[in-house]
């Protein structure tokens, strides 16, 4: 019988980075109350496509993926998660790869990417649920 004696258990943790001068200028140019408005629908739209990319890469809806991906891409890039916005882009480019387990990998850290750039975003604005 095989016995074992270390077993080591990998744990992700993705850096993320916002752009601070973009959210400042989102409060600058629509005003504290706007502003924040738009950062909680923005984020509810995030994650509800966080979701639908995962579901979407589930069922092999390659162009469903990428356009989702790609929606990804523009939306983060508004509201400074600029970390997101790339992983969102590689998601998409593995698509037009063609590349499914890359595809997979990538919106694995995509998803991990994204929770954080959420959380982020709420810490950093002091926003409750």
């Amino acid at each position: 019988m095989n016995v074992v004696e270390k077993i080591i258990t990998l744990e992700h943790k993705e850096s993320v980075r916002l752009d601070s001068d973009q959210l400042s200028g989102l409060y600058r140019q629509l005003g504290d109350k706007n502003a924040l408005d738009v950062l909680c629908r923005t984020v509810e739209e995030l994650a509800m496509r966080l979701s639908n990319c995962e579901r979407y890469w589930r069922r092999r809806e390659w162009a469903d993926l990428r356009k989702c991906a790609r929606s990804l891409v523009a939306i983060s890039e508004q509201i400074g998660m600029t970390a997101l916005a790339q992983v969102a882009g590689d998601v998409a480019h593995t698509v037009d790869a063609g590349d499914a387990v890359a595809a997979g990998a990538t919106l694995g850290r995509l998803i991990r990417v994204g929770e954080r750039s959420l959380t982020a975003v709420w810490d950093q604005q002091d926003l409750s649920v």
